[in-house]
């Protein structure tokens, strides 16, 4: 039986997905509280307690900062994502944080049609309640692979 942050946690990642699966980035940063923390590193870095990552991100302004530059200024294929979620695992939850750890796998498609596996990791995130929903309050994206075959443009 699921208990409530169970469920408040999956909600939350399931939206997420969708947020960035339907391009609508604009309303990704609203995932995160304004002095979030989100970083996208690799399995190799974080075993060895590197802190270094391929996107690193302090505040809710980076990640509109971020986004805007996704619409206007950079160059990209256009693309998309598909997230597949594990469930949830709840590591802790005290004094108002969760923190959890969930798997994914993220095939990009290509406006031709082509579909690969783009990403397969783990999201550790740290979550707090925050005007009555959940949001992130730190998330590091933690690759399997150090090879990215493309730019990593939209956020995983």
């Amino acid at each position: 039986m699921k208990t409530e942050p169970d469920i408040a946690v999956a909600r939350l990642l399931a939206d997420y997905a969708h947020c960035l699966d339907s391009d609508d980035l604009e309303r990704w940063p609203e995932f995160f509280r304004p002095d979030a923390t989100y970083r996208i590193t690799t399995a190799a870095n974080e075993s060895r307690g590197l802190t270094i990552g391929y996107v690193e991100a302090e505040g809710r302004a980076m990640l509109e900062d971020r986004v805007l530059s996704l619409r206007e200024a950079n160059i990209y294929e256009p693309q998309r994502y598909r997230h597949i979620l594990s469930i949830p695992r709840i590591v802790s939850s005290a004094d108002g944080e969760i923190v959890a750890e969930t798997g994914f796998l993220v095939v990009r498609v290509t406006e031709a049609g082509d579909a690969m596996l783009f990403a397969a990791g783990q999201y550790n995130d740290r979550i707090v309640e925050s005007d009555g929903r959940p949001l992130f309050a730190g998330k590091t994206v933690v690759l399997d692979s150090e090879k990215i075959d493309t730019l990593l443009a939209i956020p995983l």
